[in-house]
């Protein structure tokens, strides 16, 4: 096993120091808290015109450093700019320590979405991952992200990304909470159940959902008008069976203002659902996200809505009925044993099957 340590920009302490307890639990030697936990590893100045400085303040020559960063909605209420500068700080002063390598760990890559290029466009997601790769980043990895092409922007002899998925994380959750019985998954869930996706393009995530339970598939399709950001003219859904007494589980990889996922929720109800649910991995929730989908949920369209901590949810949880939160920190220190130790990954990619599982527990 590789020594190591692992540390956190300002936005993602809290998290981190989860991962730490588990991982207490995953390696077993003595102290291991003391020996990987660095948690006052880092500090963060400025100067009086503004500029930024980190500083390492103790030795790790020779060690792999697991930093954990986030530039989205954070504890520290971080704002976006500011954590990435942050970000590259740190890396920068890690490799000024001689580390052995730096693994960067970003629950969610806020410029994800900023994937695409046109021809007098900037891409986001380049433009960090690049950056971070420049700086000396060996290793990169994220929970779901928004597109699987992304992963080749980075040159693997250089700089290798890990995207894991987070569906298994919240396929357990619904088994573990409101199945927990092979028999209900079969007599009711397969029958009663629907998975929803947000578009079309969202089709191959609902599917996942859809085929893990073994329930129906329902896709809406909707036209958007690209000259408007986040702008939707109209929705079509398409579904192999009546939805009218299901309940229905919307599927998308992340919420962003919501604006989507509103107007699809207005039209499923027309359909008279038993209930409509929102399950996402991912919740930005920019505003007026929160807004629009406690609106939904005083109107009795919307049942409920599960995502994870990806992104920092913990003054959220108060603000709107039906809202759960699944913590992601017990999946990130199994990928991070597995790299620490050099295990294959394959058991963390492997697809969910809710019979299985049931069956095991």
């Amino acid at each position: 096993m590789n020594s190591f340590i692992v540390c956190a920009t300002r936005s993602m302490r809290n998290y981190a120091e989860q991962v730490i307890g588990h991982l207490s639990k995953y390696l077993s030697f003595s102290k291991i808290t003391e020996q990987i936990n660095g948690l006052d590893l880092l500090t963060t100045d400025r100067f009086a015109n503004g500029e930024m400085e980190v500083q390492v303040n103790s030795s790790l020559r020779g060690k792999d450093v697991v930093l954990f960063t986030s530039s989205a909605r954070n504890e520290a209420e971080i704002g976006v700019e500011e954590a990435k500068i942050e970000l590259y700080h740190a890396v920068d002063a890690l490799i000024r320590c001689q580390v052995n390598r730096i693994l960067v760990f970003e629950p969610f890559i806020s410029c994800s979405r900023s994937d695409r290029t046109t021809r007098r466009s900037s891409v986001g997601l380049w433009v960090h991952l690049k950056t971070l790769s420049s700086l000396g980043v060996r290793h990169i990895v994220t929970f779901q992200l928004h597109s699987d092409k992304s992963k080749t922007m980075l040159d693997p002899a250089f700089c290798a990304i890990d995207d894991i998925p987070a569906l298994t994380l919240l396929n357990k959750y619904l088994c573990d909470k409101y199945i927990q019985t092979f028999e209900k998954l079969e007599q009711e869930v397969r029958t009663n159940w629907a998975f929803c996706s947000v578009d079309a393009g969202g089709e191959k995530l609902a599917r996942v959902f859809a085929n893990s339970f073994g329930a129906p598939l329902v896709v809406a399709h909707k036209q958007r008008d690209y000259s408007k950001p986040n702008s939707i003219e109209s929705i079509n859904i398409l579904s192999a069976e009546p939805i009218e007494g299901k309940s229905l589980w919307i599927v998308d990889d992340m919420i962003d203002t919501a604006s989507s996922v509103e107007k699809l929720i207005r039209v499923l109800s027309t359909l008279k659902p038993k209930e409509i649910n929102i399950i996402s991995v991912h919740a930005l929730f920019s505003p007026p996200a929160m807004e629009k989908l406690k609106t939904l949920c005083d109107e009795g369209l919307l049942n409920r809505t599960l995502v994870t901590d990806t992104v920092c949810c913990s003054n959220l949880k108060e603000t709107m009925p039906g809202f759960e939160v699944i913590s992601s920190a017990e999946l990130a220190s199994q990928i991070i044993k597995a790299i620490i130790c050099n295990e294959s990954m394959s058991k963390l990619l492997r697809s969910f099957d809710a019979g299985i599982y049931l069956k095991g527990k």
